[in-house]
């Protein structure tokens, strides 16, 4: 069994060819980005984190790590948790881009995501 490839990346980064499934885990569309500019495959917006818990997070680097916490007990909700099988389905099936509007995506929830997918 291959291990499961998952690759956090900006929305507006070029599609590459060890993409995958590009998908885009932002609840809103980002402002200035065009969707036809744009190479995207499925769009989960139940996998966004709430407006609650992003409005405290604030992408501030010092707060990632109780944003983590936090976010991951989001996606034991009934409803985000379907969304999340689904999303596991597909990184399954090969790789699998997780894309993100935030300007530093190591610390977004499509790195929290990517985790998530890829644990044991």
């Amino acid at each position: 069994m291959q291990p499961t490839v998952v690759r956090v990346a900006r929305l507006t980064d070029p599609a590459g060819p060890a993409d995958g499934t590009r998908v885009l885990v932002e609840r809103l569309w980002p402002r200035g980005t065009a969707r036809t500019a744009v190479v995207l495959d499925g769009w989960y917006r139940l996998l966004a984190p709430s407006d609650d818990l992003r409005t405290w997070y604030g992408h501030d680097p010092e707060r990632f790590a109780e944003f983590a916490e936090r976010y991951r007990a989001e996606l034991r909700e009934p409803d985000r948790a379907a969304a999340l099988e689904k999303l596991r389905s597909l990184a399954a099936a090969g790789p699998l881009t997780l894309l993100t509007a935030s300007g530093s995506p190591s610390i977004s929830q499509a790195a929290v995501l990517a985790g998530v997918l890829t644990e044991g």
